[in-house]
């Protein structure tokens, strides 16, 4: 018989203890000790084993140069935002998570992709719905029109419907893609058997925080239970060269829920977020091994699924037919991808003795550092008024080229002057006053100018000092370039 142990996790963090402890040395937090009862493994409860075809790595070192690299094509899919966040597709071997908020289309995205790899045999594996409720999904997201009108004869057999019965007979519908197998099961031994049976080309798991291990006697969602089985996913993925996706849940902080480790063990972190009360949403790479870490794919959620949004910034820009004050449009960038997006400011007198100060999509400090500087640098009076800032569309934005945007709306709600639609604004704010220069300013340029701005505000450090040779053909532009240097030319020249 294996024998057991006894040991407490931090429900935080993963820090391992042999006792209770109140306060984590790990995290500092308190009260989040558990007790876990772990089991060796014991050699008759199957496991996943490599086949006898796969190459079996070496133990002994290899010197770097010996090494033998073949760059291997990725798996493309037809979502081409899907790709671009990836890095260009989806690496063999990979093991990728996926986190967001309950009912933001986690499941939808996975399963769409799953139907839509029709050259691909698909295992999609879900702890949490029923194979009908997987089914009343998929026909969802493909739905097939019936054929010859079977809804409404109902003395054929194919459209039959009896009322006064449970059963009803609909139709069948094609689904896309017919290698997607759909495998209803918790336990990572018996999933690892039918693995074993249909060999797919791809996994996804529906989620990680449902799936238990024979090798451990916790309970699953438990910090060494998602461990335990994250480490066998991984190894099945490195020994197969099978691509494994993970549906993950998160905590009430935004954290995915589980241990810090399991973000370390997978290839990739993509968190799957927006606002549920908009219809747009974004997939955002935290962590890629692969790729760029800082790529974003957007998305539109419709009631046949997720359509993807080749071009955010016309999604983003709001169609208004007269100008307003503290409305400004600001040039930000998303790993390689340029977009425009709406920044609005709101400048009221304090009813209270402390002003508010609020931001939705935007970091509150930085706020309060802008408020700082327009008071400190150019006069305005802030301090005893509400300012309210606000990102267009539900995205958050990290960007610190929009600074010059956002003072713009500040003070135009300030003043209550409303700034000409057709100007754009790319720069970002130092606490002397000064206007900073941006990485990729061209690119920022020539989105503006292909949706049809007039003008856009840069700064002059952007432009190459003499002798440089990186210089900046400005006159290939149709747009006017206003080249700033402080934030008081700024104000001069929108204010005069």
């Amino acid at each position: 018989m294996a024998k057991t142990k006894i040991a407490y996790f931090c429900q935080s963090c993963g820090y391992e203890s042999a006792k209770w402890l109140g306060k984590c040395p790990s995290c500092s937090q308190w009260n989040t000790f558990a007790e876990e009862i772990l089991e060796k493994a014991n050699t008759s409860v199957p496991d996943w084993k490599a086949p006898s075809t796969s190459l079996q790595r070496s133990n002994k070192p290899v010197p770097v140069a010996d090494i033998t690299f073949r760059e291997e094509d990725r798996i493309l899919t037809p979502d081409k935002e899907f790709n671009r966040v990836l890095g260009g597709g989806i690496v063999a071997g990979s093991l990728v998570l996926i986190g967001g908020e309950p009912g933001i289309g986690k499941s939808t995205l996975m399963l769409q992709l799953a139907l839509n790899m029709p050259t691909m045999k698909v295992l999609y594996v879900s702890g949490e719905e029923s194979e009908r409720q997987i089914k009343m999904r998929a026909e969802r997201l493909t739905p097939q029109p019936p054929e010859g009108g079977a809804f409404d004869n109902q003395e054929t057999g194919s459209g039959k419907q009896e009322y006064g019965k449970s059963e009803i007979e609909h139709p069948k519908s094609e689904i896309a893609n017919g290698a997607c197998y759909i495998l209803t099961e918790t336990s990572t031994q018996n999933i690892f058997k039918q693995i074993e049976q249909l060999e797919p080309d791809l996994v996804v798991i529906d989620s990680i925080q449902t799936l238990h291990s024979s090798h451990i006697e916790s309970t699953p969602g438990s910090v060494s239970q998602v461990r335990e089985c994250t480490a066998e996913l991984l190894r099945f993925a490195k020994e197969t060269s099978t691509p494994v996706f993970l549906i993950g849940h998160i905590t009430k902080d935004g954290t995915i829920a589980g241990p810090k480790i399991l973000e370390h063990m997978v290839d990739t972190v993509l968190q799957f977020e927006g606002d549920r009360h908009h219809v747009y949403r974004i997939l955002r790479a935290v962590k890629n091994r692969f790729g760029s870490a800082s790529e974003l794919g957007i998305y539109e959620m419709l009631g046949e699924g997720l359509r993807e949004v080749s071009n955010p910034s016309e999604i983003l820009l709001s169609q208004r037919d007269e100008p307003l004050s503290g409305i400004t449009i600001s040039a930000t960038l998303e790993g390689m991808r340029p977009m425009l997006i709406e920044t609005q400011a709101l400048v009221s007198t304090s009813a209270y003795g402390t002003p508010q100060r609020t931001a939705t999509g935007f970091d509150t400090r930085r706020m309060s550092m802008l408020l700082a500087v327009l008071e400190k640098r150019c006069g305005f009076r802030l301090g005893t008024k509400d300012v309210f800032l606000n990102i267009t569309g539900g995205i958050r934005v990290e960007d610190p080229a929009i600074d010059l945007g956002l003072a713009a709306a500040i003070i135009s709600s300030h003043e209550d002057m409303p700034i000409p639609s057709k100007t754009c604004f790319a720069g970002e704010i130092g606490l002397s006053g000064e206007i900073r220069a941006v990485n990729r300013v061209e690119q920022r340029i020539a989105e503006a100018q292909k949706l049809g701005f007039e003008q856009i505000f840069i700064s002059k450090y952007n432009l190459p000092k003499a002798g440089n040779k990186k210089s900046i053909d400005l006159s290939r532009y149709t747009i006017d370039v206003k080249v700033v240097g402080n934030i008081e030319e700024v104000f001069g020249l929108l204010f005069g």
